[in-house]
């Protein structure tokens, strides 16, 4: 059966403008009086915006402090000519944001693009970040950047490069990409279920790219750098980390992804997969705003009542091993 919509919300997100480098932010916020726990920072992906978190905002609000911000060049955010887009000024554009409008420990949460600049910004937030989950998360990994080898891999990344640095080709590209026909197309594509790909959905993904800025920040895709491999953020990382998996992606191939995920992933990371495509925070949103908020929740448990019951154990009483963090959903 299709996950609906959670219910209506009793907290509605306004926004709350921001800049980052004197280029306006669009971002929202949305908390009930007395928030739990740490603040929460939603970061959509790649061509999306905040209006891409509208069934997880109101559920989330109903108990954290949730914020969600349009990333430079995306959404109702500016899109200046000649800004360096990538992996780097999002990351800084993140923490700048903790810094000067949340102010206190955060969980970032990131889809695709977003969770690519969520991780990067929450290992160098160090303990500002209290958390970082990840829902089918871009980058790469440092064997996957190295070079292609022989004459033929050499030849057809040569040439397909070059063809997608054509000024012609990528206006031709981009003008099919921003057809609401086609934007529908390929969410029906990354969709499993595809009950909310719906004509606001649609809407919320064709309107930025209508901005006079759009097409120069769709050029720079084709020359974003790499950034730092994810197995190298994953090191960096101090704080917990949960892994969100719409394990039927046919983006990422997401099972395969999922295992590299588990090789570098630091010890006590927790996974729930689900069976959805590339952006399950919209697509089963019921069920990934339970799987965060059980996960939030377990950051800072409340302190348990002594048992008076208890044998005290002796000092010199070596504790039982721990069972493995790492879970499946």
């Amino acid at each position: 059966m299709p996950d609906q919509p959670t219910a209506p919300p009793t907290v509605l997100p306004t926004a709350q403008p921001w800049s980052h480098r004197g280029h306006s932010v669009h971002a929202v916020v949305a908390a009930p009086e007395q928030p739990q726990g740490p603040a929460v920072l939603l970061v959509h992906g790649f061509g999306a915006s905040t209006d891409h978190w509208r069934y997880n905002i109101p559920a989330l609000a109903a108990s954290h402090e949730v914020h969600a911000v349009d990333l430079l060049g995306f959404g109702r955010s500016a899109k200046p000519v000649g800004l360096p887009y990538g992996g780097t000024l999002w990351r800084d554009q993140l923490m700048a944001y903790v810094a000067e409008r949340i102010g206190r420990p955060t969980v970032l949460v990131g889809n695709s693009l977003g969770g690519f600049a969520a991780l990067a910004a929450g290992a160098a937030l160090g303990e500002r970040a209290a958390g970082v989950v990840l829902l089918n998360a871009a980058g790469p990994f440092s064997d996957e950047q190295a070079p292609p080898r022989g004459w033929g891999a050499i030849t057809r990344q040569t040439i397909g490069a070059a063809l997608l640095r054509s000024p012609v080709l990528q206006r031709l590209l981009f003008e099919n990409l921003r057809r609401p026909a086609t934007i529908r197309r390929t969410l029906n594509q990354v969709y499993l279920d595809r009950t909310n790909v719906d004509d606001a959905l649609v809407e919320a993904i064709r309107r930025p790219s209508l901005d006079p800025g759009a097409f120069g920040v769709f050029r720079t895709v084709f020359d974003i750098p790499r950034g730092q491999p994810l197995d190298e953020l994953f090191a960096e990382l101090g704080c917990p980390l949960l892994l969100l998996w719409g394990i039927r992606d046919p983006w990422i191939n997401a099972p395969g992804r999922r295992a590299a995920f588990q090789r570098h992933a630091p010890a006590g990371t927790t996974e729930v997969v689900l069976e959805a495509g590339h952006c399950p925070h919209d697509e089963v949103p019921a069920q990934v705003n339970a799987a965060l908020l059980q996960w939030l929740a377990g950051l800072n448990p409340p302190a348990a009542e002594p048992d008076p019951q208890a044998v005290p154990r002796p000092a010199d009483d070596p504790l039982p091993a721990a069972a493995s963090d790492r879970t499946a959903a």
